[in-house]
This record gives C-alpha cells, sequence and structure tokens, in this order.
C-alpha cells in the first residue's frame, strides 16, 4: 500500500490526485476531544481492513498511526503528527506534508458522531479555486505529483472565518468514515 493512500485516509487528504494546502499550520493552542484517542478501523475501497491509532505526542501534538490489517505489515505502517482547533461548530486538524508534497500543510475537517464514528472532510479543491478566482482566499495552483494543487497563503484567520462560515460548508467531502475499535 503506498504511504500517500493512508495520509489520505486521515485527511488528508488527496482527493482525486488534487491537494489543497496551507503555508501555515494550525498552532498547538488547543487540545483534540478526547474520543478522538485511540483505535479506529474502515474498510477501504479496495477491501482492505484499514487502522488508525490516535495518542498525544506532545502539549496539543498529537500522532496517528496508520496500517492496514496489522501493525506487524510494517510496508503499510505511516505516522505523521498533527495539531487541531476547534472552530464554531467544526474541528479541524492540521498536519505537515513532505517535500514531495511541497513541505507545507494540509487542513482537514473531523467530526465525532453520536454513533462513535470519526468521519474525515477534504477541501472540494474545485471549490477553492473558485474561491481563489473570486477573491475570497489567496493563493496559488501548483503542480504536485498527483495533479494539480492548490497552495492557500491567506491567513488562518481568514481561512478559519471562510471554513466555518455555513454558507461555505459544501466546501468539505467526506472522505472516510472510521468505527472505533473494540466497540
Amino acid at each position: 500500500m503506498n504511504a500517500w493512500r493512508l495520509l489520505a485516509a486521515l485527511s488528508f487528504l488527496l482527493l482525486s490526485g488534487c491537494l489543497v494546502t496551507f503555508k501555515d499550520p494550525i498552532p498547538a493552542n488547543e487540545p483534540a476531544p478526547i474520543p478522538l484517542l485511540g483505535e479506529w478501523s474502515r474498510k477501504n475501497e479496495w477491501g482492505e481492513q484499514i487502522y488508525l491509532y490516535v495518542s498525544r505526542a506532545g502539549s496539543n501534538v498529537y500522532k496517528a498511526k496508520a496500517y492496514v490489517d496489522s501493525p506487524d505489515n510494517l510496508d503499510s505502517v505511516e505516522e505523521f503528527g498533527f495539531t487541531v482547533a476547534h472552530h464554531g461548530q467544526r474541528w479541524y486538524l492540521s498536519a505537515g506534508l513532505s517535500k514531495k508534497y511541497g513541505a507545507n500543510f494540509a487542513i482537514a475537517g473531523f467530526e465525532l458522531t453520536d454513533d462513535n464514528e470519526l468521519v474525515l472532510y477534504n477541501l472540494d479543491i474545485d471549490r477553492v479555486l473558485q474561491e481563489l478566482e473570486q477573491g475570497e482566499l489567496r493563493g496559488e495552483v501548483v503542480d504536485m505529483p498527483q495533479g494539480d494543487g492548490v497552495l492557500i497563503t491567506s491567513p488562518l484567520e481568514q481561512v478559519f472565518a471562510y471554513l466555518d462560515d455555513q454558507a461555505n460548508s459544501d466546501v468539505f467531502i467526506e472522505v472516510a468514515r472510521y468505527q472505533r475499535v473494540g466497540q
């Protein structure tokens, strides 16, 4: 399994080969909701069982470890750190990307449902491109290994104001739905 597919599963979120990235990460100012921590699983579109283990890595910094079938499947293990923020009714997470993907940051939405699910949302690149054209956000189209992406250069305050606006709720696309393991 290619490591980028696992990265996509957490937020982050490669959809149709295109990625929205940001110059700035979410600062480590806020703790994640405690129910986010622990082990989650889902079957991906190839029928593989994907596991995601979320733990603390420091003060308001978290680590996600994703793997296929078993943590002993070392070829599939991918780990990355992330931070979170809560704005309005939404939770967001931010993770650094490798140089291959521009060494910037991905931001995704997430939700913990009453049914004990972790739902991850990516940003719709087509909608973000429209917002760039209309001047709602600042940024540029960038070449990525999987196709064109977008690098948002607007300050995080402006990005969150845009994302928190209910009129823009359709900018999010569900990319993964995990169930709590052992429940």
